[in-house]
């Protein structure tokens, strides 16, 4: 009689401890997944100096760009690249990667520095917002709505 209350008593012990076994690491995945996906759309509402921009070569000039991806004019995809500078109209662009924090490099204006090429366009006529302000802006903000540049000064189309 003892033998099966100690038994019974295993065995109620082994079914509660691998009940919470197979249901805690569940929970606990897709906590985390769901966390990890609020941190990267944080991040990615953060970055105002992201655009999307025609890479299709120095004999192309259509010069697409845009704050969401898709193909430009000539029927290529958009590349993603950053805004490292904007000079009146006109923006330099890092296209070394998707989620880059380059910086002009020092030593060539002509790059970034990662070492990749630096791309110039115009923002004017495409529709979008950016910092101006004034000569040479390093605030590199771009958006595809009206509203204000972290320096505080209005966004011009």
């Amino acid at each position: 009689m003892k033998k099966s209350i100690l038994l019974m008593v295993v065995c109620v012990a082994m079914i509660g401890i691998l009940g919470c076994a197979e249901t805690e690491p569940v929970v606990e995945t897709e906590a985390v997944v769901e966390t990890e996906a609020v941190v990267e759309d944080a991040a990615a509402a953060e970055r105002h100096d992201v655009v999307y921009a025609c890479n299709c070569g120095p004999e192309c000039d259509c010069g697409s760009i845009s704050t969401e991806a898709g193909t430009c004019d000539c029927g290529t995809e958009l590349v993603a690249a950053h805004v490292v500078k904007v000079d009146g109209h006109d923006a330099k662009l890092c296209t070394c990667a998707e989620g880059c924090t380059c910086e002009i490099n020092a030593e060539d204006e002509t790059k970034c520095s990662c070492g990749s090429d630096l791309k110039t366009v115009s923002l004017e006529g495409s529709g979008l917002y950016f910092c101006n302000c004034g000569g040479s802006c390093s605030c590199n903000y771009v958006s595809a709505e009206p509203g204000k540049c972290d320096c505080g000064m209005d966004l011009v189309s």
